[in-house]
């Protein structure tokens, strides 16, 4: 009706010149031509092929996916190292090594205790300084810092300084797909960075006296680093949310019932890191347009459950499953899923290593270990609708001169040929700016089941023509100028064929609604 209305008018918008002859005349004009299918109305993945040439309604929703960067994050971290001797060095020969030694430092990332890392993107940003009056040769090791293999190293020449005014060297450096071991100097702590900081004095300056007010500083500040795996012990958080996920498409449907088949509804925990996890579902409520709220009600919620560690590593990751069926023997969940709810609710808790660091910090985060929590259920599509109503409103935005030429009637005809096992009668209602309505237009007849049709062969699908029309009376086409929105009601019955009630059915593979509309109009042309 969207695509139609704007051509039927078409005629009316176009001025004439204004002469008192008039003379009225009918036009009749093809407007739309049509199929409609499924695949039109869902994605691909959504619905499925099932036995008996019938078709599943996948629906399956993801609420929960996290990753490493989720719950770790490496804070810009700053490490220094200085030296100042504690006596005073006089007639220090050129090229003397002064200073030779590993310091540790600590990065801020209690409660989680990391052993290594991988840096998948991030960097350093080094300085040094130098207060003696000669070149000095800084190397600057990181012990622990490596990319394939080969420690992390960088030699600076810092100019000749003073205490107040100190040669300096500075540069930033990209660290991506740097390993760093965070055990320290032993190999047996954790979150510790180390480095080792060597200077030595100009092998070609003079001989020089360096003081104990002499400071000579390093720093490195690691920023922005995005992790790529991790290993160590990630602490016990626990995730205590509760969730909402739409289906739009229900927010259409205002009025009637369907009963649906039994069937099952599964969340399923997947844990794709090796550590442990304990969780339990604490709600699941689903509200449709109307406002009626369904809680699920199964001795499944609210009870605790445990989710081993995966398996595997780098290139054999396999990740463990938790799956809580909900059916009919032990929950709601017909009336449930009955209630057609657009807007669902979810509530959860996860916690990461309930038992505390019982590795021994020894779980691992690869890039592609993942928390899932998912709602699936696979029905078959079928149903039986009783006065199952959707209503849709669009803007529209006509006018015509009623004194110049204009349509003062018409009829818009459809011709449908039916392969849905579904009945429709529909209605339009021409409303206002304000949602008032001003006129409605009642099919003059019902689009008919499938079922009332017969079997065609060539692809097995019963199927069944029917026509309707809908008037536009003169009333309506006087007041189009006060008509900005259109609201199209369609009920659907899924009747039995012989007895007229509604009744199971299944839609077939391949299902579709072919239309074809035609405009009868009657036009006032004034020349």
């Amino acid at each position: 009706m969207k695509n139609l209305l704007p051509f039927l008018f078409l005629i009316a918008l176009a001025a004439c010149k204004k002469k008192d002859t008039t003379w009225n005349t009918d036009w009749v004009a093809p407007a739309v031509n049509d199929t409609l299918r499924l695949t039109s109305l869902f994605n691909d993945s959504t619905l499925v092929a099932g036995a008996s040439n019938s078709i599943n309604v996948d629906l399956t929703r993801t609420i929960l996916n996290i990753g490493l960067s989720d719950f770790l994050s490496i804070p810009d971290t700053t490490i220094k190292q200085n030296f100042n001797p504690t006596v005073n060095l006089n007639n220090v020969p050129p090229g003397y090594q002064f200073v030779n030694s590993i310091e540790e430092h600590e990065m801020s990332l209690d409660p989680i205790q990391l052993k290594k890392i991988h840096v998948s993107q991030g960097g350093i940003y080094v300085k040094v300084s130098n207060p003696i009056g000669t070149k000095a040769f800084f190397t600057i090791q990181l012990p622990g810092v490596t990319r394939n293999g080969v420690v992390f190293e960088k030699s600076y020449i810092v100019d000749a300084g003073t205490t107040l005014d100190p040669g300096v060297a500075e540069e930033y450096l990209d660290i991506s797909n740097y390993d760093i071991d965070l055990r320290g100097e032993q190999g047996l702590d954790f979150n510790l960075i180390q480095s080792k900081l060597t200077i030595k004095t100009d092998p070609d300056g003079p001989a020089i006296s360096i003081s104990t007010s002499n400071f000579f500083r390093f720093e490195a500040t690691f920023s922005n680093l995005i992790i790529y795996y991790a290993k160590g012990y990630f602490g016990n958080q626990l995730f205590d949310e509760v969730t909402t996920f739409d289906v739009p498409y229900f927010n259409n449907i205002t009025e009637g019932s369907v009963t649906l088949p039994n069937t099952a509804l599964q969340i399923i925990i997947e844990n794709g890191m090796k550590l442990s996890l304990k969780g339990k579902i604490t709600q699941a409520s689903n509200t449709n347009v109307n406002g009626n709220t369904v809680n699920l009600n199964s001795n499944l919620l609210n009870n605790t459950f445990y989710v081993s560690p995966a398996t595997g590593a780098w290139n054999s990751l396999a990740p463990t499953y938790q799956q809580l069926s909900f059916d009919e023997n032990n929950s709601n969940i017909k009336n449930y899923l009955e209630n057609l709810g657009s807007s669902h609710q979810i509530g959860y808790q996860l916690q990461l290593n309930p038992w505390g660091n019982v590795s021994g910090g020894n779980d691992e985060i690869f890039p592609f270990s993942k928390i899932k929590l998912k709602v699936k259920a696979q029905l078959p599509l079928a149903l039986s609708a009783n006065g199952l109503t959707l209503k849709d409103t669009f803007d529209l935005d006509l006018e015509q001169d009623n004194s110049k030429t204009h349509i003062e009637s018409g009829t818009i005809t459809l011709k449908a040929t039916n392969a849905f096992p579904l009945s429709c009668d529909a209605v339009l209602y021409l409303m206002d700016s304000s949602n008032v309505i001003l006129h409605s237009v009642v099919a003059g007849a019902q689009i008919s089941s499938a079922l009332l049709g017969t079997l065609d062969a060539t692809d097995g699908l019963y199927k069944k023509n029917s026509k309707v029309d809908f008037v536009l009376t003169d009333a309506i086409l006087k007041d189009i100028n006060k008509i900005k929105k259109v609201m199209v009601e369609a009920r659907f019955d899924t009747p039995n064929p012989s007895t007229g009630l509604s009744e199971m059915q299944s839609i077939p593979l391949g299902a579709f609604l072919a239309v074809k509309l035609n405009a009868k109009l009657n036009t006032k042309i004034i020349l």
